[in-house]
């Protein structure tokens, strides 16, 4: 039987979606005039713009190396006495009563007799002042009242009878002996493990030999022709993206759980830690001044940290915007006159100019620096998540972070030290640097580490994140 050749493949070529030899790619007709001839781009499009979410710990934290399992630190307590479950055994008029603390985590009180104490019933908002006369045990105090009436609230019976009750001052009697006792530093001890990140892009040897490249544009600026290396570049992008993400979105490993029994310790990142240590608001986005008013009613109680960063999502960012341009009168489309006394925008707002509409910041008791968090945008992370108050419990919309650094006992330094309130800790010593690590391994591509006939691109990190100070951080979510 003679022989022929195959019909297939024709001029009419469909790309391949990789650079391979397949018969459906492969040109036969080299009529450069001919129709079916497509005109190609070398180069990419970006049609998703900087595809990178990784920024936010290299704008508000530090990183810093550590050679131990755990990372520990020491961070104060409140320096005033306060307990809030305080109920009384004596009757209203009483002139002296015996007080129970009951609040949570307190075995022992930090009253002393001779001190001068405020008691306000938690319902009605009636108070007294009296001065410790005796502290019969770890969690009662016996006080006598300044007030001819003696005890204004009624006696332990019920939520109503529940009272407030904290330290101002202290008074003794002439030629007696002083204070009975002194009082220790109260210190939080807090702590959090590093986990191990790894990554790997392979590429055989036989395709690091096909004549095929294309010029690429990379989100670190690097351009050129890159083929095969283009999908190691690209995993080392993610790789650094998992970094960032893995500091905030940590959890550790719960007792019990499938995690725990596979030996995985897991660790605490930002999200969890301000969950469970910090301030969150639960309504997802606050769109009012009132509400603005109540976070820096409650920083007020916290460390009163003067300058703060708010990282925000669209929505959030917005209704930002729109709380701010709804306080000027003169930006009011309803007016008869516009004034054009718009205190936001660009170049004064003069009315033949461009207005910008956004605000980069505000000052409500502290200042609030508002920027945009692509990871909470990104529609390939947390952008992607139901955002609707109806059915979105728990999704985050923003992250209030202090600036500047504070003071924390580190215990394995043993001496106090200055700290981002947001830094990284990663594993190093002289003879080892996890920070990021990067090596080949194979026999193309220049390795020649095995038998392996492919190039092997592995990353490594080890590192966890420290969040000092939760208490001074708010986290805007649903739920």
């Amino acid at each position: 039987m003679a022989g022929s050749l195959l019909s297939n493949p024709t001029f009419a070529l469909q790309p391949s979606a990789e650079q391979v030899a397949l018969q459906t790619n492969y040109i036969t007709n080299f009529n450069f005039l001919n129709q079916y001839l497509p005109d190609t781009y070398e180069k990419e499009f970006e049609r998703y713009g900087n595809r990178t979410i990784a920024s936010f710990l290299r704008m508000v934290g530090a990183e810093m190396p550590s050679n131990s399992d755990q990372i520990k630190w020491a961070e104060q307590g409140r320096l005033h006495i306060k307990y809030t479950n305080v109920t009384s055994d004596a009757a209203a008029g009483s002139n002296t009563a015996t007080l129970t603390v009951a609040d949570s985590g307190v075995t022992y009180i930090a009253i002393r007799i001779g001190q001068t104490v405020m008691i306000q019933n938690n319902t009605t908002g009636i108070f007294n002042k009296a001065i410790v006369t005796a502290v019969p045990t770890a969690t009662t105090f016996t006080v006598a009242y300044y007030e001819a009436g003696g005890q204004t609230f009624p006696v332990s019976g019920g939520p109503a009878t529940v009272c407030t009750v904290f330290i101002y001052g202290s008074e003794f009697k002439k030629g007696t002996n002083g204070m009975i006792g002194s009082l220790e530093s109260e210190d939080d001890i807090f702590s959090n493990n590093p986990i191990i990140l790894k990554d790997k892009y392979a590429v055989n040897g036989s395709d690091m030999a096909q004549i095929g490249w294309v010029e690429v544009t990379t989100e670190n600026g690097a351009t050129g022709y890159l083929w095969y290396l283009k999908s190691e570049h690209e995993t080392r992008l993610r790789f650094e993206d998992y970094i960032e993400t893995s500091m905030i979105e940590a959890v550790p490993a719960a007792t019990g759980s499938g995690a725990k029994l596979a030996g995985m310790m897991g660790s605490e990142g930002i999200f969890y830690v301000v969950n469970n240590r910090g301030n969150v608001w639960g309504g997802g986005t606050p769109t009012t001044l009132p509400d603005w008013d109540t976070i820096v009613s409650r920083l007020d109680k916290q460390g009163a940290i003067e300058e703060n960063a708010l990282f925000v999502n669209r929505g959030l960012s917005f209704d930002i915007d729109n709380m701010l341009a709804g306080l000027n009168g003169g930006s009011s489309a309803a007016a008869a006159t516009p004034s054009y006394g718009a205190s936001y925008g660009l170049f004064d707002n003069d009315m033949d100019m461009a207005l910008n509409l956004g605000f980069t910041g505000f000052r409500r008791g502290y200042d609030f620096y508002k920027s945009d968090w692509k990871y909470l945008n990104d529609p390939t992370m947390r952008g992607g998540l139901n955002q609707t108050a109806a059915t979105a419990t728990g999704t985050i919309t923003g992250l209030l972070v202090p600036a500047g650094s504070t003071s924390v006992y580190d215990q394995i330094l043993g001496k106090n030290a200055k700290r981002p309130f947001l830094h990284v800790r990663y594993r190093a010593s002289e003879a080892e640097d996890r920070r990021y690590k990067t090596w080949i391994t194979g026999s193309a591509g220049g390795a020649q580490t095995s038998d392996l006939d492919a190039m092997e691109v592995n990353f490594l990190s080890e590192r966890c994140v420290c969040t000092l100070g939760a208490n001074n951080f708010v986290l805007f979510r649903f739920g």
